[in-house]
């Protein structure tokens, strides 16, 4: 049985990544198809652990898994680590006695215990009182709601988490009632569009983005890019060295780094460094989530054994986030940039097949599994085979940061 995971990460008030939600399915046709959901999770469980590896998908962060009432009666939790696993109840759980009882047991065991999608009902009170996390979707409540709940449970010690977050508005909306933790895809929208100039910097960076994405790279108007900005210089260097690059030459000038590593190296390592340095103000999440998409639209690529390509769905993957980096709007961030047609009109999501893969990849991101299914048939991406490009994608992007 295929299985796809992915990762939704959840957020502190100052937007940092304090853990990460795994969502999966458990068939090619639908979320869980015929199959039991208990058995979902068991094998969802089981192939995190022993197919990705835990570390490899969250890290040293927290994993959140979602929990049917025989996931939890029966002690199927235990195969996880307590100390990296928050145990999610989900909405539809009755919580009868061997409900609660399982939850104690869980706890006892140190294991955290969240609420997923919480709507009060008195019987949930035993819960209540062994509850570690609340989950409410924003979604589905709203205006004072929120805050009557966060201020409730708050006041008890719960942390709050708002899900399906989707914009800032509704980031500051949590901030105000109250809420400590965020999970949705409000970082990687901008904050505003309109009336903003780009930083110096920011210019510089964008400049560079600019000049390693032209036909035929110059490798002189690269080195005075890099120079005019010392930071620039600096992390250039430190990442031609970091064990994700695997470099281990001596290097004594910026234009023999360049010479040396080559045009196409060249490309894809200026272009990681500008959207970094791009990213430093945002949150860290938003370069990671840029990374991650870029390597992963790359491996797609040598999944459909086509010439050259890997190397330009790489360059999409990395842009396709660049208007919240920016905030500006993406339309006039690509017509500034001197791209080729297909890439842009690719970055602007025009029917082509570097679209396609790049909507894979975001989908896949969201665990939207229906369109995962119908791009891959798109594409002809052998299905089966995504998951694995998914993990070698985080795997990079994890040596690359930890080096």
């Amino acid at each position: 049985m295929d299985l796809f995971v992915a990762r939704q990460p959840i957020f502190d008030r100052q937007r940092h990544v304090v853990g990460y939600e795994l969502l999966f399915r458990s068939s090619r046709e639908n979320i869980f198809g015929k199959n039991d959901p208990n058995k979902a999770s068991l094998k969802m469980m089981d192939t995190t652990l022993l197919g990705f590896g835990l570390d490899a998908l969250v890290g040293d962060k927290p994993a959140f898994f979602n929990a049917t009432r025989e996931v939890l009666v029966r002690e199927h939790w235990a195969v996880l680590p307590p100390a990296k696993t928050v145990i999610e109840v989900l909405e539809t759980v009755e919580p009868d006695a061997e409900v609660v009882g399982a939850c104690v047991g869980l706890k006892k065991a140190g294991y955290q215990l969240a609420l997923d999608d919480f709507v009060f009902r008195p019987e949930y009170e035993p819960l209540l009182e062994l509850a570690d996390i609340i989950k409410v979707d924003f979604l589905l409540t709203k205006g004072a709601e929120r805050k009557r709940l966060a201020d409730v449970y708050g006041s008890r010690g719960v942390r709050m988490l708002a899900e399906k977050v989707e914009t800032h508005e509704e980031f500051e909306a949590g901030l105000a009632a109250g809420y400590t933790l965020f999970q949705g895809y409000f970082f990687c929208k901008p904050e505003m569009v309109l009336g903003k100039d780009v930083p110096a910097l920011k210019a510089n960076l964008v400049r560079l983005l600019q000049e390693v994405n032209r036909p035929e790279v110059s490798f002189d108007r690269l080195e005075d890019i890099v120079k005019g900005e010392m930071a620039l210089s600096v992390r250039l260097l430190r990442y031609l060295h970091s064990a994700g690059f695997g470099w281990r030459h001596d290097i004594s000038t910026i234009s023999q780094a360049l010479r040396v590593l080559g045009e196409r190296p060249t490309r894809k390592w200026a272009s990681l460094v500008a959207l970094t340095l791009i990213g430093d103000d945002k949150p860290p999440e938003l370069v990671t989530t840029s990374l991650v998409r870029a390597q992963f639209c790359e491996e797609l690529g040598n999944e459909m054994a086509l010439p050259d390509r890997p190397a330009d769905l790489f360059l999409i993957g990395l842009l396709s986030l660049l208007d919240a980096m920016l905030d500006r709007p993406l339309p006039d961030i690509v017509s500034a940039m001197s791209l080729s047609e297909e890439i842009r009109t690719a970055l602007l999501g025009c029917d082509s097949l570097l679209s396609d893969v790049l909507q894979l990849a975001s989908s896949y991101d969201r665990a939207d599994w229906y369109r995962v299914t119908h791009l891959a048939n798109r594409t002809a991406i052998p299905e089966p085979r995504i998951p694995d490009a998914y993990r070698r994608a985080v795997e990079w992007v994890t040596a690359i940061q930890s080096g």
